[in-house]
């Protein structure tokens, strides 16, 4: 396949500016069409900090190192609780300062905003209290622990007038971006439902520590598999694609429900190893999602439903309803099909395996760029115009919110609603 480059890529936005499109669901784009102009002086230059800098935190680092080359930034300051992170970190850097309590660096070292990478129970008082000091922020997905801590955090952007992005990167996807172009045009008919899953086969460990769960050191380290600090696979992994089908249907659910347990990593850990759910949209759609830790058949996926095709966006393909075939797979669906009917008289054509489809085609050509690069180079654009398009950091909030009430659903077995004192609207 042909690469699409940068150019291409601020091509097809070019195209799209201004239509319906890039207005309703994705105005964030526009920003490469309206970038502000380059200069090296000190007063544009656009100062990030960071408070967290383990795995994900030095990813973002070198995102943002990587930016230097077209544009006028500095890291003034890093900041972690654990000290081999934060030697790395400062490491990575041009001199960075190196804190281990964020608040003192927020009141000693002048910046223009942060990036925050911490354990999810971290982000709501870290986001607050960076806002509160001049700060934009851009935090890592989820938003919060808790509904109230969620709303804080929305609530405290509006008030300091501060820029707020929570980190799902696929909102900054050139291949979404196309998807979306072509579901809204009508290339799959009308959406019937969406259908997706994250499956992995591992302990989800990221540090091993001296006397294993449950230690102060493993839930220090390991906090994703404690209740007190995340809902596990559903705020780490979950919230994505939770983020992804509100997005594009353009509406949030009615309600969800769903069912988890624990039932092959009895080792200690607080948060399920495997969930089911379902949510209910506007217009009779539903959205069935699962996740599981010990079994990586099925990769992960997310799949738009028409009744003319269907897009499956994590795996960039698109596939018709009546796929056009080489006469071998003509012949060889005709034998299958002969077969069943021969071994199973009862049958009718509902019988008929006709699911899995082999082939389709690319949504868009192999797009040679990093989603979150293009997410980081968003900000600090947005932190140059001084704000950021409201349905962007709307996507965040909702996803966040819909994240917790399906975690409450698997908890309590009961369809779950949005309670109204946590309903914005932009």
């Amino acid at each position: 396949m042909q690469k699409i480059d940068r150019r291409k890529f601020l091509e097809l936005t070019s195209v799209l500016s201004g239509t319906a499109l890039l207005a309703n669901q994705m105005p964030w784009f526009d920003i490469f069409n309206t970038k502000s102009k380059a200069s090296n002086r000190p007063s544009d230059t656009v100062r990030i900090g960071f408070i967290g800098t383990g795995s994900r935190g030095k990813t973002l680092i070198k995102n943002v190192q990587s930016l230097k080359t077209h544009m006028n930034i500095e890291i003034p300051a890093v900041c972690d609780v654990w000290e081999p992170h934060l030697d790395e970190a400062v490491a990575l850097t041009d001199g960075a300062q190196g804190f281990e309590d964020y608040r003192e660096m927020l009141d000693k070292v002048p910046m223009d905003g942060v990036i925050i990478a911490t354990p999810l129970h971290e982000h709501a008082h870290q986001t607050v209290h960076s806002m509160q000091s001049g700060c934009h922020v851009f935090c890592e997905k989820a938003m919060a622990r808790t509904l109230d801590d969620v709303k804080w955090m929305y609530d405290s952007h509006l008030e300091e007038n501060k820029i707020l992005l929570i980190g799902h990167q696929r909102l900054f996807s050139p291949v979404y971006l196309k998807a979306l172009k072509e579901i809204n045009e009508g290339k799959i008919g009308p959406i019937t439902m969406l259908r997706a899953n994250w499956h992995r086969n591992t302990e989800w460990l990221f540090y091993e520590v001296p006397g294993g769960r449950g230690t102060e050191l493993d839930r220090f380290r390991n906090w994703r598999l404690y209740d007190e600090y995340s809902a596990g696979m559903l705020t780490e992994l979950g919230s994505h694609h939770f983020q992804i089908a509100n997005w594009v249907l353009g509406q949030q659910p009615l309600n969800v429900m769903g069912h988890g347990s624990i039932n092959f990593f009895k080792d200690g850990r607080e948060v399920w190893d495997n969930f089911a759910l379902v949510f209910e949209y506007p217009d009779g759609i539903h959205f069935a999602y699962d996740c599981i830790t010990s079994n990586q058949h099925h990769g992960m996926q997310f799949n738009v439903l028409g009744n003319e095709g269907t897009m499956s966006l994590e795996n960039n393909l698109r596939y018709s309803e009546e796929p056009p075939s080489p006469p071998a797979i003509q012949q060889l669906i005709s034998d299958i099909h002969s077969r069943m009917f021969d071994t199973v008289p009862i049958g009718g054509a509902t019988w008929v395996i006709e699911g899995e489809q082999t082939g389709g085609e690319f949504i868009s050509d192999e797009w040679d760029l990093n989603e979150t690069l293009l997410y980081l180079e968003g900000f600090i654009e947005f932190i140059k115009k001084g704000k950021a398009p409201e349905k962007l950091t709307l996507e965040g909030y909702n996803a966040s919110t819909w994240t917790l009430l399906a975690e409450e659903a698997t908890k309590t077995g009961r369809k779950i609603e949005l309670p109204k004192k946590y309903l914005v609207t932009g």
